[in-house]
């Protein structure tokens, strides 16, 4: 196991510029920069006072809200750690660890969309938790009664805050219940489950569509959502090289980003949910000649990352327009160790 995970966000003005968060395989294990769309990377954050114990799972590994930055770790409990975040000043003094703590090893940890929750991915029995949030963790909901099957890796709200979703590790591969004070009663399994394990799972911005990253062809599979999965979309033309390790969406929700093991490691499509899956588009130049574990838009939808998990390592990060796909590589950011690169996100 290892990760980096960068998460890009716009401010709440709505801008493009904002910061990206990077988990990476060796120490400190978690990077922070600002971004501004049109420039790039801008000087690295200083470090947490308190550092992640060790090198974050191959994954979605961190989080944001608008004032706090996650990243879910494997080496020891609290296997968690949450900082206040602000743009301007980074991160600031780790919050106490959550109560009770989390029974295994966290992996994708998300805020839900009021910022009142938060909920991880873990790889033992129950498989996900949440936990009431408000400036530090609160009390601990209570487990799904009907619990996922297997490892939990990414967690997912509905742009409403009414669904939850966990990719896990066996059949069915992804779970959904109701949200509302806690986890309601599990909604039915897809018709046509996907295919292998789940590794990453989104809801499309207007919280009708619900694709997931998994590892067997396909390796990518989405569904209509409405208190429910529909009839599975037809797959994209093209697929995936190999293994589907994350799925997002654009913010305009006219395009679906899917990392992937293998050359060229990102696939893009344009989206609709009238038709789902459209035309690839042109990948990144250069192409990515190792794997990924992480791809994001940033908030505004006028960037997207790359994490690369293998030999070069590191970040490929691109100008992005719905319109005409990948524009000209940035420049890599300094500071960023040597190691692999998993989970990314932007913050708000």
């Amino acid at each position: 196991m290892f990760s980096t995970s960068k998460f890009f966000r716009k401010p709440s003005s709505g801008g493009a510029s904002s910061s990206i968060v990077v988990s990476n395989s060796t120490s400190p294990y978690i990077y922070a920069f600002p971004w501004a769309s049109g420039t790039g990377f801008g000087t690295k954050y200083a470090n947490p006072s308190v550092l992640p114990s060790s090198a974050a799972y191959a994954g979605p590994s961190v989080a944001f809200s608008s004032s706090a930055v996650a990243i879910a770790f494997f080496g020891a409990s609290p296997y968690i750690n949450v900082y206040p975040w602000t743009s301007s000043t980074g991160f600031g003094t780790k919050y106490a660890n959550p109560s009770p703590v989390i029974g295994g090893v966290a992996i994708g940890p998300r805020f839900n969309p009021a910022e009142n929750v938060i909920a991880i991915g873990i790889d033992s029995s129950p498989y996900i938790s949440a936990y009431l949030w408000s400036a530090g963790f609160g009390t601990k909901y209570a487990n799904p009664s009907t619990l996922p099957t297997g490892y939990g890796v990414e967690a997912a709200f509905n742009s409403a805050g009414t669904a939850i979703a966990v990719a896990h590790g066996t059949s069915p591969y992804i779970s959904t219940y109701p949200w509302s004070t806690g986890f309601g009663t599990k909604y039915a399994n897809p018709s046509t489950l996907p295919t292998g394990t789940g590794n990453g799972v989104a809801f499309s911005p207007a919280g009708n569509v619900i694709a997931i990253a998994h590892q067997t062809s396909p390796y990518i599979t989405a569904y209509p959502w409405s208190a429910g999965f529909g009839t599975k979309y037809a797959n994209p033309a093209t697929l995936p090289a190999s293994n589907g390790t994350a799925v997002n969406f654009s913010p305009s929700g006219s395009a679906i980003a899917v990392s992937h093991t293998f050359s060229p490691a990102i696939r893009v499509y344009a989206w609709s949910s009238g038709s789902g899956f459209g035309t690839l588009y042109t990948g990144p130049s250069p192409t990515i000649s190792s794997d990924s574990y992480s791809a994001a838009f940033n908030a505004a939808g006028t960037d997207i990352c790359i994490g690369i998990a293998t030999s070069p390592f590191g970040v490929a990060a691109h100008p992005w327009s719905d319109a005409t796909g990948f524009g000209t590589k940035y420049a890599a950011p300094v500071g960023l160790n040597t190691g692999a690169t998993a989970g990314i996100r932007f913050s708000p």
